[in-house]
């Protein structure tokens, strides 16, 4: 008989340290890691095993596209993390674990709200790929909260939310959202990336389908891509048969490095969260910012909302400079040593990207004096980071004193 899928322990009573230690080692036997299985075809001892196999094919070894015992520890594992989850499916990308899930509850006709914050290849997909399926998208303000209600409509069948915004850094009203989507028969599907379950769990909070960017803090390395989307029951089997029938799959090795990276997620995320808040704080009091966008800092307007929902912050903040345009942020940026220019974050080293929302947004605006640029803070020492953001401010300054 081919290997079952043994059932998932229930790790809930203990606490995050030791819920990411030992979190889908049940797949593993006589060793602390589960074997990195990598496999297309499985073999059957006879007829009777393959019938079963037929008959219920998630329930262990099948098909390489259906996982083994790599992909199952890391699935469970996510799974975990997320009260109200009945299960995790994994994808080559955060990007496609977003457009899956959204396939999984749209048909021609529908409509889709998206909040205005969203991840830019989120609104690229519902404008380039849902629109021609014949599936409408509409933007509302993320900062609607419970006036949600006055932009659905009677074909509104999923909302995408972000909180927070990975530009703007917008909290939602995940409570109220979703207290007006559930009785309406709507679906809810955010991207957690940012906060990751450790420091928001949003099906707790009424919300439908959580997805992250494994990519980011999960892997922690910048050297993998993967998406991951845990789903309550409702929609679970739907959402199974969707990412199947599209063909998504990830491959055994990238599944031993997120689980690798999985296992000090807790850890790293401290070391984030400190590092950011030392250096956000410094930020404000800085005479070349105007403002700074980070949530666990009490100037935040959508403070009192992260406080309620959230157990902490992560890395990833902005900045809104005094004055100048995207050209004058060459001072600053190209002259950074331990910022690296470039997308994605979450990984070890830091990095900084300028970055523009009239290009992006649709039907929210934010006058600026001054150009926004993103830091995601890594586990570099603080001192180091400040030392070079302050040289690199000074710069910039430089350039309207001449």
């Amino acid at each position: 008989m081919t290997q079952r899928r043994p059932p998932r322990p229930d790790l809930s009573a203990f606490g995050t340290g030791t819920q990411l230690a030992q979190a889908g080692r049940a797949h593993a036997v006589d060793m602390v890691n589960p074997p990195v299985a990598r496999a297309s075809t499985i073999l059957f001892a006879n007829l009777a095993d393959l019938d079963q196999a037929l008959h219920d094919p998630d329930a262990g070894l099948y098909y390489g596209r259906r996982g083994t015992q790599t992909h199952w520890a890391l699935e469970d594992a996510l799974s975990q993390l997320e009260p109200g989850a009945a299960g995790t499916k994994l994808f080559p990308s955060g990007v496609a674990a977003i457009t899956t899930s959204l396939l999984a509850c749209l048909k021609a006709g529908d409509e889709l709200l998206v909040t205005d914050s969203a991840y830019e290849p989120s609104r690229s997909f519902a404008d380039h790929l849902l629109g021609p399926l014949g599936i409408t998208t509409r933007y509302y303000d993320p900062r609607c909260g419970a006036g949600i209600v006055d932009v659905i409509s009677e074909k509104t069948k999923a909302i995408l939310l972000e909180s927070p915004g990975s530009l703007s850094f917008e909290i939602q009203d995940l409570p109220a959202i979703t207290a007006a989507a559930r009785p309406r028969g709507i679906t809810t599907i955010i991207d957690n990336t940012w906060a990751t379950p450790l420091r928001l769990q949003p099906l707790a909070l009424g919300v439908d389908i959580s997805i992250q960017a494994l990519t980011k803090y999960v892997g922690g390395h910048s050297d993998m891509m993967m998406g991951s989307a845990a789903c309550n029951a409702a929609l679970w089997p739907r959402l199974k048969a969707t990412a199947y029938r599209l063909g998504h799959f990830v491959s055994a090795d990238d599944c031993a490095l997120a689980l690798r990276g999985l296992r000090t997620l807790n850890l790293r995320l401290d070391r984030h969260e400190q590092s950011a808040l030392a250096i956000a704080r410094w930020l404000e009091g800085h005479p070349a910012v105007d403002r700074v966008w980070h949530p666990a800092l009490p100037s935040h307007p959508d403070h009192a909302l992260f406080k309620r929902d959230f157990s902490g912050a992560t890395g990833l903040f902005s900045m809104v400079l005094k004055q100048g345009s995207r050209p004058h942020t060459a001072a600053l940026i190209d002259g950074l040593a331990h910022f690296g220019i470039g997308f994605s974050w979450g990984g070890y080293e830091s990095l900084v990207l300028p970055v523009e929302l009239d290009r992006i947004r649709t039907s929210t605006q934010t006058p600026l004096p001054g150009p926004i640029v993103r830091l995601s803070i890594g586990l570099e020492d603080v001192g180091d980071l400040i030392a070079d953001l302050d040289a690199g401010l000074a710069r910039y300054q430089a350039q309207f004193t001449a």
